[in-house]
């Protein structure tokens, strides 16, 4: 892509949110407006906005790029991060919305008392805030990398740069205003590229998605390697080669003659350097980077077939469903958006638009998953599938008309960090400004910044899992702490302090161990490698158990009459209860029971 272009790309975005967060600031004139935007938003603007925010660097880069590499089980992220809303719906929405508390850590304490739980989900919020930061900064720098040849650090720098910004200028409103245009933004630049990559594949005869033989290239294909790769050749060809390869320096061979850079690659593993060119003849079989199983069209189209070398596929897609399922309840950027509506019903007719707007998104990612095969084969060798979204229009449109296609593409994967970014940002910030610095604009903007640079740090130093299952381990860790403890918090009323705490401890706990140890030790193979990558199987009912086994032994911790009256006032709709929740603010301090 044009380098010129894709900075282009950026600027505009860049542009854009700024002119909406200024706009923004000139309408936040209260601490309220700061927090929930004083509770003015429409359903239509607010579900955008929550679409701005959830289409993340996952929605918009890691689907397509996992679809690629795996196959249809990878269709799972996507069903799952759907219809997550709807159990958000029938479950959460409206209750949570009554309940008079603004942030997770505050819903925890309102509902049962103790200063203990609300700390620990204090850290919950953070880590889970952090732990989706990562990915979509690191997304940020992979994209900036890709279309201007950058260092991968200042993608990541400049979208955190930008988003503590708007989020210390003006606070919930600003980001609401943002996040609306963004999403809007993101839907075109994914959709318009896919019209045309689909005219692109008829014209080339709408070769098999499904056929019985695995990718290979049509055509004579030029690979250049931005980073050193591993890769296996699973037929022996032979290869023109500029770099470095298997150790060995060839110079670039001269026009017209095949020997100075001929190579002849045998089965088996082989390695190249960052910078080398290599040129696969037509028909040849498209070798995969090193642990990226070959699969066939059929393989791949199979279900449960662990095309791409994932072992356990049942189990896992059983684990991402439930992850995703359960986890968007549990993300503190999702669920502080119910908090901007006037009242629960507008809450319920968010989260539905919301529903139909992630719907007719979803359907895209799937395309350039299914076409980036076909059509950009090469991805499977660098591995970097995550950018089928940005590199399929230009590679199947040439000219001016490619380029400029490219770049909408890479303004929409901006828009898609900096709006997610965004929310978490947000998000983190009132958890920070309301437990430690007392509720202020000025703590606000303070925890703005303490919002923003752990995960900067964080994703300039490691490089990170795939970008669609980085963010998974972070749904699977909110599925594990948050989701039992709104569940039952606002159904069951035998729930205790003691065993609140003890059940986010430990789901919210052994869930965070496990992405710990797979970002370290990246992907592998075997059942403990499956337990470790998707936790979310044994994990959340770990967590339910616990927090039900210790509640029921700690019976005597509850105060009826205090649940009885937060009950009654997330149950009863508002035109019977006390009316809405009072807007957040500075807070005294409260007696601490646990």
């Amino acid at each position: 892509m044009n380098p010129g272009l894709g900075l282009a790309a950026l600027a505009v975005v860049l542009v854009a949110t700024a002119a909406f967060g200024i706009y923004g600031l000139r309408l936040s004139r209260a601490t309220s407006d700061f927090y929930v935007a004083s509770r003015e938003v429409s359903p239509l603007w607010n579900a955008a906005a929550i679409g701005g925010e959830y289409l993340s660097a996952a929605s918009f880069l890691g689907v397509a790029g996992l679809i690629m590499a795996y196959g249809v089980d990878m269709l799972a992220y996507p069903v799952g991060y759907t219809a997550g809303y709807l159990v958000l719906l029938l479950l959460v929405a409206a209750p949570l919305r009554r309940s008079g508390a603004y942030t997770l850590p505050d819903f925890a304490e309102e509902r049962l008392g103790s200063v203990a739980v609300r700390r620990v989900a204090a850290v919950l919020v953070a880590v889970i805030a952090w732990l989706y930061l990562v990915p979509q900064l690191q997304g940020a720098g992979l994209t900036l990398e890709t279309v201007t040849g950058a260092p991968r650090w200042a993608g990541a720098v400049v979208v955190a740069v930008v988003v503590v910004g708007v989020a210390a200028a003006g606070g919930m409103r600003s980001v609401t205003l943002v996040q609306g245009f963004q999403f809007w933004l993101k839907l075109t630049a994914i959709a318009v590229p896919a019209v045309f990559l689909v005219l692109a594949w008829r014209s080339a005869g709408a070769p098999a998605l499904t056929g019985p033989d695995v990718p290979r290239f049509h055509g004579a294909t030029v690979v250049r390697l931005q980073d050193a790769a591993r890769f296996d050749v699973t037929a022996p060809v032979t290869v023109r080669v500029s770099g470095t390869l298997d150790g060995r320096a060839y110079a670039t061979p001269p026009a017209g003659t095949a020997a100075p850079g001929t190579v002849r690659l045998g089965k088996g593993e082989h390695t190249a350097a960052g910078g080398s060119v290599l040129t696969f003849p037509d028909g040849a079989a498209v070798p995969h980077r090193h642990g990226l199983a070959p699969a066939t069209g059929a393989r791949w189209a199979n279900p449960l077939s662990g095309a791409g070398g994932r072992s356990h596929p049942l189990y896992a897609l059983y684990s991402i469903l439930l992850a995703t399922l359960l986890g968007t309840m549990g993300l503190p950027h999702v669920l502080v958006r119910f908090y901007t509506n006037p009242d629960g019903r507008a809450a319920r007719r968010t989260t539905v638009l919301v529903l139909v707007l992630l719907s007719a998104f979803y359907l895209l990612p799937t395309v350039y998953g299914a076409l980036g095969r076909v059509l950009a084969p090469q991805l499977l060798l660098t591995g970097q599938t995550d950018t089928a979204v940005l590199v399929l229009p230009q590679l199947t449109q040439a000219g001016e008309g490619g380029r400029l296609l490219a770049a909408l593409a890479t303004a929409g994967a901006f828009a898609a960090f900096v709006s997610t970014a965004s929310g978490l940002t947000v998000s983190v910030a009132g958890v920070v400004s309301q437990d430690l610095l007392r509720g202020s604009k000025r703590g606000f903007r303070w925890a703005s910044l303490v919002a923003g640079v752990p995960p900067l740090v964080m994703a300039t130093a490691t490089d990170g899992l795939p970008v669609a299952d980085a963010i998974g381990l972070a749904f699977a860790v909110a599925a594990s702490s948050f989701c039992p403890l709104l569940v039952l918090g606002i159904w069951w009323r035998g729930l205790t302090d003691r065993g609140a705490l003890l059940g986010l401890v430990a789901g919210g706990g052994l869930a965070a161990v496990a992405v710990v140890l797979t970002s370290v030790r990246g992907a592998g193979g075997g059942w403990s490698a499956a337990l470790l990558e998707q936790p979310a199987a044994w994990t959340v009912p770990v967590a339910f158990a616990v927090m039900v086994t210790v509640s029921l032994l700690t019976r005597h911790r509850l105060s009826p009459a205090a649940v009885d009256r937060v009950m009654l006032r997330m149950h009863l709709p508002e035109e019977v209860g006390s009316g809405p929740a009072p807007l957040p603010g500075p807070r005294p301090p409260a007696t601490e029971r646990v």
